[in-house]
């Protein structure tokens, strides 16, 4: 699609939103929003990640009203997809579509370590319109936060009672709070913002791992 990538983090997490600073690149439509950020969203990576997140919340028992077993697993592996799939959305193709804001990530490979980590967690507040002028990222302040309130209060557990070995009728509360949207805008804030650092320094990455494996062809090939 043009003005994306068809780059992988790892070779492995899409990241087809990110693309080099400079130039004059033509605006995604929405129509172009949306396809990107669903091709992204529901990539064949995010399948066993998902599960690996759910994995660690079985195990740390997060949203206890889960309980445990395999329908708890499956439950958590549910949460864990639709709030991946509703942030990616709400940040990457419905807001920035409202707005006629641009959802991509621009590297910059400018400065020092401590500069370009600067810019990068910038970028949480400091985004593009369409027309390429910079603005305040509000996809991604408030479209962060529709999710985490939309996520909270619609299929995030109950309070309900378990039955434990100890405790046949233990009362476990509700997770539909404000606390708890707030400590999920805030994760997912904080990931985000990881993220973006993890963007800006995947090329230099990039071309280190592509110079050991080169290195490392030349070495066997050699008589």
């Amino acid at each position: 699609m043009e003005g994306t990538s068809n780059d992988r983090l790892f070779y492995t997490l899409p990241n087809f939103l990110t693309l080099e600073k400079g130039g004059t690149l033509p605006p995604l439509s929405a129509k172009d929003k949306f396809k990107v950020v669903a091709l992204g969203t529901f990539d064949y990576v995010q399948y066993p990640w998902w599960g690996l997140l759910a994995g660690i919340s079985q195990a740390d028992n997060s949203e206890p009203a889960y309980g445990q077993g395999w329908l708890a697993y499956a439950k958590r592996y549910g949460t864990t997809a639709g709030d991946s799939t509703i942030e990616n959305f709400m940040v990457g193709a419905v807001f920035p579509s409202i707005i006629h804001q641009d959802p991509r990530f621009y590297y910059s490979k400018q400065g020092g370590a401590s500069r370009r980590t600067w810019y990068a967690v910038s970028r949480i507040f400091v985004s593009r319109s369409d027309s390429g002028k910079a603005m305040f990222n509000y996809s991604e302040i408030f479209g962060s936060a529709t999710a985490a309130a939309i996520s909270t209060y619609t299929y995030h557990p109950k309070s309900t009672y378990l039955r434990t070995p100890t405790n046949p009728h233990l009362f476990v509360g509700s997770d539909r709070t404000l606390t708890n949207a707030a400590s999920v805008w805030g994760t997912q804030l904080s990931l985000d913002t990881i993220t973006l650092v993890i963007k800006e320094f995947w090329p230099d990455i990039h071309r280190k791992m592509a110079h050991k494996h080169d290195d490392a062809a030349a070495g066997t090939t050699k008589p």
